[in-house]
């Protein structure tokens, strides 16, 4: 959700009431500016009771008017159905509008609805041409998004050189998703030397920010001492990190961790209540090793 900066402060600070109605004032005598911030303190609750339908009602005030941020908010709403009836394809429709004005955010968004086929056809070729457009400005979702379709080969040929290129530029400034993906890639030496080393501080980095594929993976260097010395204890820690989010496979090692007794104390109760959230998601895995536990 797009918020405008930049503006010069004021020479005292106003309470957000007080801001509230002065900006109402300037709304209704039809600046677009204070259009989109009416709608954005109806949208926070800034100065008054949280609203999404006054915050959809005065986005779309100001987006007939082409101001680009409150299109981008409008068709925020409208893909989720806050404050109005959900609406994808008049969701895209804002977004393009934004987009075509050069703003970031909404030309990710647009690529996303087109990777989603949200509102619009899904298109991969298209997804890559706004993704490119929004990474090319710095965006960094949209740097790793470009990455991860250059990894896949969706929409473009794929180019895991490429891949790491985007994912770098956007991992560097602190995208979980992109330090994780990253991470992945030095694992298994694709678009860069593989370096185990270089793969468990990028996974380090996404795994503190509570990225669960990034805990799961850094507890498996962890597991095998893979660019780290091998330290069953903190595998453990890591797969509890991420298996409490729901990560399979997390969840069926952690099994395996209290089943052995690697890193905690042997427990069969743990082990069995580990293996069925897995099982219960069809991990095979799990499924097997809970048909041991009964029988042994």
């Amino acid at each position: 959700m797009k918020k405008k900066s930049g503006q010069k402060a004021k020479p005292k600070q106003q309470s957000p009431v007080v801001e509230f109605y002065e900006t109402q004032a300037a709304a209704e005598r039809g600046d677009a500016e204070a259009q989109f911030h009416l709608g954005m303190f109806y949208h926070e609750g800034h100065g008054v009771s949280r609203d999404h339908a006054q915050a959809a009602h005065w986005y779309r005030v100001a987006a007939n008017q082409g101001d680009a941020s409150a299109q981008l908010n409008l068709g925020f709403l409208l893909n989720r159905g806050n404050g109005v009836i959900q609406d994808c394809a008049q969701a895209v429709h804002w977004y393009r509008k934004a987009a075509d004005q050069g703003m970031a955010e909404a030309q990710f968004n647009l690529g996303v609805s087109y990777q989603n086929g949200s509102g619009v056809s899904k298109n991969d070729e298209q997804a890559v041409y706004w993704y490119r457009k929004a990474a090319d400005q710095g965006y960094a979702q949209a740097q790793f998004h470009l990455g991860a379709m250059y990894h896949n080969g969706w929409g473009i040929s794929a180019d895991h050189a490429q891949a790491a290129h985007w994912c770098r530029l956007a991992a560097d400034q602190g995208s979980a998703d992109a330090q994780s993906y990253l991470g992945v890639l030095y694992t298994l030496g694709q678009g860069v030397t593989q370096d185990h080393t270089q793969a468990a501080r990028w996974l380090r980095k996404a795994a503190k920010q509570g990225e669960a594929y990034a805990q799961y993976n850094l507890g498996v260097l962890y597991a095998f001492g893979q660019g780290v010395a091998q330290n069953h204890a903190q595998a453990a820690g890591w797969f509890r990190k991420a298996a409490d989010q729901g990560h399979i496979k997390a969840q069926y090692n952690l099994g395996l961790s209290f089943d052995r007794g690697e890193g905690v104390t042997r427990d069969r109760a743990q082990a069995e209540s580990w293996y069925r959230k897995a099982a219960d998601q069809g991990h095979a895995g799990a499924q097997a090793a809970l048909g041991k536990l009964k029988v042994s």
